[in-house]
């Protein structure tokens, strides 16, 4: 790339900006927070991206909507100071309201993709989003890069008894069929339901798939984990069916609440997670699947 670079560290995921500017043999540029009393936040770029392809690292994981309104506020400053922008939003908030599930619901990824396109981002850079749907409410070029070749590379090297890959829901099984080639294993997908109203989980455990986990090590994966309620009662599941551990793989860990307790009361052995969120679990790097896209723009 011939264009100078630059990382600015958004104060959600400074960490990670400092991981990719290190691929990228990079300037890392903090991005100073300042919230006042009634809760309002103030971001001031300490250096100057100015004529330079800037890559601006701010996940927008809770709280949401503050940390969304630092990334566009910081897109657009950088940008008024003569940055070429790349926003690299590694967990990107709403996505999982792409469309109108309930006749009268606000599609609220169509305002934060107006959001983004008004703010000066030239692209915008993404990981694992929930839907490919919602980038397109983007009218600049917004890419998603998958963590899961990093997550299936953790797994294989650790010393699991005869592995088989588990989505908790059909949507999931391509996910979980690419984690399984990587390892060299097999896939299921579990036949989950979601009452769009209560939002309570079932999963159907009569399936047949199910005989195939008996006495083996389960990796369970999904892209988020915020409530924990999904992989609850897939965990049940695969327990009551004979497994020999369950292991948790996902890119997105919110587990807001109790539920990490929620998943160790059912019975979960481990998790491992990346760090589009930071937080013990985040014990895989996402940075070389974001500079591999940053390297192609």
């Amino acid at each position: 790339m011939s264009k100078q670079i630059c990382v600015l560290a958004g104060p959600s995921s400074k960490g990670l900006a400092i991981s990719i500017a290190k691929i990228l043999a990079a300037e890392v540029i903090d991005v100073e927070l300042k919230v006042f009393p009634d809760g309002e936040r103030k971001v001031r770029i300490n250096g100057d991206p100015s004529g330079k392809l800037t890559v601006m690292v701010q996940s927008t994981y809770p709280p949401v909507n503050a940390q969304l309104l630092e990334a566009l506020f910081t897109i657009k400053k950088a940008s008024k100071m003569g940055a070429d922008v790349c926003a690299v939003i590694p967990y990107l908030a709403y996505a999982r309201q792409d469309k109108e599930f309930v006749k009268g619901e606000a599609v609220s990824m169509e305002s934060v993709g107006s959001m983004f396109d008004s703010s000066g981002a030239k692209s915008l850079i993404t990981v694992d989003i929930h839907s490919e749907r919602a980038l397109s409410y983007f009218t600049i070029p917004a890419y998603n890069v998958s963590a899961v070749p990093l997550l299936a590379s953790h797994f294989k090297s650790r010393n699991l008894v005869q592995p088989i890959v588990v989505s908790p829901d059909v949507g999931g099984s391509s996910r979980a069929e690419q984690f399984a080639k990587i390892m060299g294993t097999e896939s299921i997908a579990l036949p989950k339901r979601r009452d769009r109203n209560t939002g309570e989980v079932s999963i159907d455990d009569s399936t047949r798939e199910l005989v195939k986990v008996k006495n083996r090590d389960v990796i369970l994966i999904d892209d988020i984990i915020s409530t924990g309620g999904s992989i609850v009662r897939a965990t049940e599941v695969l327990r009551k069916a004979g497994c020999r551990n369950v292991l948790v793989a996902c890119t997105h860990a919110l587990l807001l609440e109790d539920a990490f307790d929620k998943l160790r009361n059912a019975g979960v052995q481990d998790i491992v997670a990346t760090n589009t969120v930071p937080s013990q679990f985040s014990k895989v790097d996402v940075a070389p699947a974001v500079c591999d896209q940053v390297n192609k723009l």
